[in-house]
């Protein structure tokens, strides 16, 4: 298994619902864990706060979310199948959001203050989660890629809305994102 990366069509495509979770549902969550952990392990001032079944080619509707997002020791992962944005609410804040499968790239995005979400665990439990800040942004960005949706997507207003990270661990803005667009198509996933 592997993190696949834009311009890869299968993160475009809508995810497929968990009808039951059995070995193969475990093994998938068991192989996100590693890929996000293995990626983290490859890139020094990043943390990989969570991550969806498609963006390792697996159409299922599965993530996983760090348990603490603020200590890159504490390596564990909550999985949530089928999650259900069921409510946004609060204002919205636009705020830095960078992708494992959308590589270099990070982009200033719009997303609401409040969430909250349904879902099964992997033990079948079902939980009802409400959350603000960086988890409410988490859980959308991650829901997003169960339905083909990419953080770029979200970004309407170009001028000073894309950063690449410098080997420091600065973000840095793109400056001509127009001319980024054109030469490298293929990478953002436009025609």
């Amino acid at each position: 298994m592997k993190i696949i990366t834009t311009p890869d069509r299968r993160l475009r495509e809508p995810s497929e619902k968990v009808r039951q979770i059995d070995f193969e549902v475990l093994d998938i969550i068991n192989d996100m864990r590693k890929l996000s952990l293995d990626w983290e392990s490859k890139h020094p001032y990043e943390l990989s706060a969570a991550m969806a079944a498609p963006q390792m080619g697996v159409n299922k509707r599965i993530i996983i979310i760090r348990d603490d997002m603020e200590d890159k020791k504490n390596a564990h992962f909550t999985a949530m199948i089928n999650p259900e944005v069921t409510k946004t609410e609060g204002k919205t804040v636009t705020d830095f959001e960078g992708c494992l499968s959308v590589p270099t790239i990070y982009g200033m995005v719009p997303r609401p203050l409040k969430v909250r979400v349904k879902a099964k665990t992997e033990d079948g439990k079902e939980v009802r989660i409400k959350a603000t800040g960086e988890l409410a942004r988490t859980l959308l960005h991650e829901i997003d890629h169960l339905n083909g949706v990419l953080f770029i997507d979200h970004i309407k207003d170009k001028a000073d809305a894309f950063y690449y990270m410098d080997d420091k661990g600065e973000l840095l803005p793109i400056k001509d994102y127009e001319k980024e667009i054109k030469n490298n198509a293929k990478l953002w996933g436009k025609k």
